[in-house]
């Protein structure tokens, strides 16, 4: 008897509760955070395409440095080549 009482006193406290809760200032407030999530999935889209355009750049910049070290090892042994040649 005494859980049943506990139980429709529990019951009718929530449903009390429940009924005089502000619902405006918790719409207003789940309204406000989906904003603030859309503009952070918009801040998040916007990263992402600019991470990809620098990792493009960068391997572009990588491919660069890489033709430009097989160039210089080329010259060196061009002139390497040049100098042997010479004897004084």
């Amino acid at each position: 008897m005494n859980k049943k009482v506990l139980m429709l006193a529990g019951v009718a406290m929530t449903a009390l509760l429940g009924g005089c809760a502000n619902t405006t200032a918790l719409e207003e407030s789940v309204a406000n955070l989906g904003n603030k999530v859309d503009q952070l999935s918009a801040e998040v889209s916007s990263l992402k395409s600019e991470q990809g355009a620098l990792s493009a750049d960068v391997k572009d910049a990588k491919a660069a440095a890489m033709d430009a070290q097989a160039e210089a090892k080329r010259a060196n042994g061009r002139i390497d080549n040049i100098a042997s040649s010479y004897k004084k």
